[in-house]
This record gives structure tokens, C-alpha cells and sequence, in this order.
């Protein structure tokens, strides 16, 4: 049985095993060049205060490199999907469609065995594939992840008229919902769902292209679901809130609108830490009905009402100082520590294997209950 499973998997084994010794091919030969500039810029050696040569090493990564970096990371992504299409959907659906489970299903060989040999082999390929893929891009971008930590800085606001509120701190890219799709374990739990999600489609559809377009559907769904209400929650979310000083402000005049504004800076430092939330509140907890707060994404915009110019005069940064001095305005912030990536990884790779068992569990009773027409 596993021979005949072998058999009639090696088509798909083998281009997978092209791409992925291309792919390594590629990524090793250029290491090396990133590597370089990694070391001269002087992070290899660096243990603090390491912003400068961080900046220094990501302006000098060449444009072959960020194409490649973006390259990887799509490719992760991409990758288990497909697995789910052209391995997972066909691989019991084809057998209904051509009529050729009737022999398969008559022989010495049980229903049972032959639904989780197929499942097992095919499964724990797609796993391999994603996890040696995985790990090929994980060692490529090393240098770069380190240089985003030690060199990033996050922003809670930009942009447009009022009061602008930033925090300090530094950018871990692999905690960014995409990134972090890219990295570590994860890609073996996406595999296996979706592979998992491909044979069920089938199995239920008995055709393979409306399982092809089901598992398509279905995996995206769950990739779209999973960074944006379930993994912020996987582990309960750190919350701090911190002073905003209006004693440094920066007036900046954007020399297109004529707009100007006053730019606060607040206390949070989290290096790499992932900002679920951020508002401005009193020291009461509320948000201030006297501040216009404007969303745009990640960013918002804070104008006081008594910092709105008046029409036709200059704008005078200090009454508006005063203004927001008596506020005492806070920055509430919500969030997930750099430190928690690995757990969250592994915790969200395990949700992901639990589902691939549990609908593999349900091929196997429905390839045993079905009759053979």
C-alpha cells in the first residue's frame, strides 16, 4: 500500500523536490552577500544601541535581496495552499471521479488502511515540504529580522492636521501578522490544514475542481480569521499606558497643504512587540470628548479643539503646549511582547494540527461508511 501510495504521489514529489533545491539554490548563493553586509556594518559585533548600523545595513540591502525577501515570504504563504490544492483535493476525490476507488476499495487491504496510509504519506510530505521551506527562508532572512529588531521604530501616528502622537520602540518584523506567517513552525500547521482541508473538500465533493475551489476558499477564510481574532488572543495581551510629554513637540509644516501640527512622542519602548491597540485617554481612563481622534489603520491623528489655527493666521505651537500640558494626556496601549512569538508559534501550529487530525478523522469514517456503486 505505501509503495502503490509512492507510485502514484512521485509526479508531485519530485517537482516539489525541484522547487525547493531551486529555491535553496538560489537563497545559498546569495547568503553569503547579505552575511557581508550584516558584518560591515558592524551588527554582528553590536550589543547595544545598535539603531545606526541596523539603519546603515537595511539602506544598503540591494534590490535583488528585497525581492527576495518579499519572494520568500510569499512563497510560505502561497506554498500550503497549493499543497491543498493539487495534493490534498485530488487525492481521493480523482479515485471517486475515475471509478477507480471500486477496485481499491474491494481488495485485502481495508478502507481504513488505505484512507490513512494515503493521508499519512501524502500529509507528512506536504508537513516536510513546508517545514524544510520554512526553515531554508527563516536562515536567509535572519540577518534581516535581526536588523529590523535592532534598528525599527513603531509608530502609532502620522500624517494630517492636528496632533500627532508616536512611541518609541523597535519593529520586530516576525511578529507582524504576514511575517509571522512566514517564520518558524507555523508553515507545518498551515500544510496540514490545508492539505487536510483539500482530501475532506474531496472526499465530501467527490470532484476535484469544486474541492479544489472549496479548500481555496477555506483555508483563506481561516488565514484571514487567525491574525485578526484569534492569535491576538491566543495568550492574554500585555497593556500599558504611558505619559505623553508636550514639553518636546515637534511643529512640523507640510509645505504642500500649508497644514501644521504639533508631534508628541510617548515613553513605550517594547522592541519588537506587536501593538494590538493604541488610544489617547485622560487620567480617568476615557477618551477626551474635547480631542478629535481620526483612525487610518495603525495611525491615528489627535486634534484639540483649541489647537485648530485660525483661518488666515500662523499657527502658534504654544498655547496649544499649554493646552495639552493640563490634559495630561496618556497613551493606552495593547499588546504582545516580542517574547512571545515562539509561543504563540507553537500554540497556534498545534491549533492548526488539531483541526488537520480531526478532519482527517473525518476521511476515514466517511471513505468507510460510503457504499461502492
Amino acid at each position: 500500500m505505501i509503495w502503490l501510495t509512492w507510485r502514484q504521489f512521485r509526479p508531485q514529489a519530485i517537482a516539489a523536490a525541484c522547487a525547493l533545491a531551486a529555491v535553496a539554490i538560489v537563497l545559498v548563493a546569495t547568503r553569503p552577500g547579505l552575511s557581508a553586509g550584516y558584518t560591515a556594518a558592524g551588527l554582528s559585533a553590536c550589543h547595544a544601541h545598535c539603531a545606526t548600523a541596523a539603519s546603515i545595513f537595511l539602506d544598503r540591502v540591494g534590490n535583488f535581496d528585497k525581492f527576495l525577501d518579499f519572494a520568500g515570504v510569499l512563497l510560505i504563504i502561497v506554498a500550503p495552499a497549493l499543497m491543498g490544492l493539487f495534493w490534498g483535493a485530488p487525492l481521493i476525490a480523482r479515485e471517486v471521479a475515475d471509478g477507480t476507488h471500486r477496485i481499491a476499495w474491494n481488495q485485502s487491504v481495508t478502507r481504513t488502511r488505505w484512507t490513512i496510509v494515503k493521508l499519512g504519506l501524502v500529509g507528512l510530505a506536504a508537513i516536510a515540504t513546508a517545514g524544510l521551506l520554512s526553515l531554508i527562508v527563516t536562515w536567509w532572512t535572519s540577518p534581516i529580522d535581526a536588523a529590523s529588531l535592532a534598528g525599527g521604530s513603531a509608530q502609532a501616528a502620522t500624517g494630517g492636521n492636528g496632533v500627532h502622537v508616536t512611541f518609541n520602540g523597535f519593529a520586530e518584523a516576525r511578529l507582524d501578522p504576514v511575517i509571522f506567517d512566514a517564520r518558524g513552525v507555523a508553515p507545518l500547521g498551515y500544510a496540514a490544514l490545508a492539505f487536510a482541508l483539500g482530501v475532506t473538500a474531496g472526499v465530501l465533493l467527490r470532484r476535484t475542481l469544486p474541492a479544489m475551489a472549496v479548500t481555496l476558499v477555506a483555508f483563506v477564510a481561516i488565514q484571514v480569521l487567525m491574525p485578526n481574532f484569534i492569535r491576538p488572543h491566543l495568550l492574554p495581551p500585555a497593556h500599558i499606558t504611558t505619559p505623553l510629554s508636550t514639553q518636546h513637540g515637534q511643529v512640523n509644516t507640510n509645505a504642500g497643504t500649508g497644514i501644521t501640527d504639533i508631534q508628541l512622542t510617548g515613553s513605550f519602548n517594547q522592541p519588537g512587540a506587536w501593538v494590538l491597540s493604541d488610544v489617547v485617554i485622560t487620567p480617568s481612563g476615557a477618551q477626551p470628548s474635547d480631542i478629535v481622534v481620526t483612525p487610518a489603520g495603525p495611525e491615528f491623528t489627535v486634534l484639540p479643539r483649541a489647537c485648530t489655527p485660525t483661518p488666515g493666521s500662523a499657527f502658534n505651537p504654544v498655547p496649544c503646549r499649554e493646552t495639552l500640558a493640563a490634559m495630561h494626556l496618556r497613551q493606552s496601549i495593547t499588546y504582545q511582547p516580542a517574547s512571545r512569538f515562539w509561543p504563540l508559534q507553537w500554540i497556534e501550529t498545534g491549533i492548526y494540527l488539531l483541526l488537520a487530525a480531526g478532519l482527517g478523522g473525518v476521511c476515514v469514517w466517511q471513505v468507510r461508511r460510503r457504499r461502492t456503486p
